[in-house]
């Protein structure tokens, strides 16, 4: 088969073996993949990708499953399916443990369902399981425009919360379109009086963080008593200094969660909690893929450039 595999920071499209099945895994020839920000990271030599996991970047496919290993139950060859993945969605053929498939939502194409593992596993885990947002709660989504943030805004809005979200202002009419409440120029306003003038001073329930160190502060301020902030991302870096007394006097919480490197049986379980909770909102077109454009598999650098330059709106797909 062919995959995209990195050299000195290059991505080469290039012949490599075919993937073999192991005990509760199947092979999924793939329709089309998503880039995330941390394909990016990983071309860097920053975010390898986890023990066994295949070395080719891709965290999220759809395709038809073309191969069922020993141990399988439930699923067969012909199968249309999007999965969740360690690695290896940038490649004509992928093997995904059996408990990280999904069916295609009814009512997408095998296309679309491309955009969602990945994003609906990520907020689903950190918004509802971890964070228990419920309805009349206000979510704050940082980077708005991205697939997380526009898949978040949706889900936020889905489960009753009032959302709002920071973003550059010529995304702000597609994310209240989609369901935001309050969209924030993070370029032009500080977002804690933003939070605080809207909120009346009481401040936000959950925080859906992707920026990481600078904004740690800020997010703590934007809290409401017994605020709850998961971290997910550090594109504003890694350290800062954290006031203890800040986030006790407002009885809050931080959590720090990655979705790659978690055990297989952990990720079976948020992909059973997303299939339960999230594909009949899907299904009923209450939540939709946001999809900012497609590239051929063989471009996946082109379309890193775009991702890199943080000018799109929801997802990037590459097509098989």
């Amino acid at each position: 088969m062919r995959a995209i595999v990195i050299e000195d920071k290059q991505l080469l499209w290039t012949e490599v073996p075919d993937p073999e099945p192991g005990h509760g895994e199947v092979v999924v020839d793939v329709t089309a993949a998503a880039v995330n920000r941390a394909d990016l990271l990983q071309r860097q030599g920053h975010y390898p990708p986890p023990p066994g996991a295949p070395v080719y970047p891709g965290l999220e496919c759809s395709g038809v499953v073309s191969a069922v290993g020993p141990g399988v139950d439930g699923h067969h060859v012909g199968e249309r399916v999007c999965a969740l993945l360690a690695g290896g969605g940038y490649a004509e053929r992928v093997v995904v443990p059996s408990g990280q498939l999904l069916p295609v939502p009814t009512g997408l194409s095998l296309v679309e369902a491309a955009a969602l593992p990945e994003v609906a596993c990520t907020v689903w885990s950190n918004t509802v399981s971890h964070d228990r947002l419920r309805a009349g709660e206000t979510l704050l989504v940082h980077g708005g425009g991205s697939g997380i943030g526009t898949f978040a805004v949706q889900l936020g809005k889905a489960l009753g919360a009032t959302v709002l979200v920071t973003a550059r202002s010529a995304k702000h009419e597609r994310l209240r379109a989609l369901g935001a409440d309050l969209t924030i120029d993070y370029q032009t306003h500080d977002f804690v009086r933003s939070v605080h003038e809207t909120t009346g001073g009481r401040g936000v329930d959950v925080v859906l963080d992707i920026i990481g160190a600078t904004y740690l502060a800020r997010n703590i301020e934007a809290l409401a008593p017994g605020g709850r902030i998961s971290v997910i991302g550090f594109q504003g870096g890694t350290r800062a200094e954290l006031d203890l007394g800040a986030l006790m006097a407002k009885r809050g919480t931080i959590s720090s969660t990655s979705l790659r490197a978690r055990p297989v049986p952990e990720k079976a379980r948020i992909v059973a909690g997303v299939r339960d909770q999230v594909w009949p909102l899907v299904a009923a077109g209450v939540v939709k893929p946001v999809i900012h454009t497609t590239f051929p598999l063989a471009e996946a650098a082109a379309a890193q450039e775009l991702m890199a330059s943080s000018d799109h709106l929801g997802k990037i797909l590459l097509l098989r």
